[in-house]
């Protein structure tokens, strides 16, 4: 629940990122409408790096979720995007500039015995020859676009090349 202007701050940040998402799922902007209202799970997020060509994506691999975007819980009192760039540097020793407009909005489970949260995906275009820094019993590896791979959330490989793609044409004008 919304108790002080510290939560009101995160909640009001998730909503404005939720705004500017390129594209919403699982109708997260209502699950936040409804978060607001009283007490609702903390929020998530993840980065989706790609490398300057495109046509790469940093994962790490989760011990049960398989190869996933670098991302987790946001602490309390860190808006979404901080949470993102922290949860990056944790998991692959990266810092970047989060790109202005954020990939997606989802509403999803990141374990079968949690409820739903809202999960905010930023993306960032880094160097691929930046060295990689893995969180203990977590490897981080560039993956290629034309590849599938394992991953608990199985739309997470099209959402993520569809991404690609829009930061293509976006670079391309």
């Amino acid at each position: 629940m919304i108790r002080d202007t510290l939560e009101l701050r995160v909640v009001e940040a998730a909503d404005a990122d939720v705004r500017l998402a390129k594209v919403e799922f699982d109708g997260a902007g209502q699950w936040l409408t409804a978060a607001r209202q009283g007490p609702s799970e903390p929020l998530a997020a993840e980065v989706w790096v790609f490398d300057k060509k495109l046509d790469r994506v940093l994962l790490v691999h989760h011990r049960w979720r398989g190869w996933v975007p670098p991302g987790g819980r946001v602490e309390l009192g860190e808006t979404p995007r901080e949470g993102a760039r922290r949860e990056l540097f944790e998991e692959t020793g990266v810092e970047a500039e989060l790109l202005p407009e954020p990939a997606a909005a989802t509403v999803r489970s990141y374990h079968p015995e949690w409820p739903a949260t809202l999960g905010l995906s930023y993306a960032a275009i880094v160097d691929a020859g930046m060295p990689l820094t893995a969180e203990s019993g977590q490897p981080a590896a560039w993956m290629s676009l034309e590849e599938d791979w394992d991953s608990y959330f199985p739309e997470d490989p099209s959402r993520i090349r569809q991404h690609a793609r829009f930061l293509r044409e976006a670079l391309a004008r």
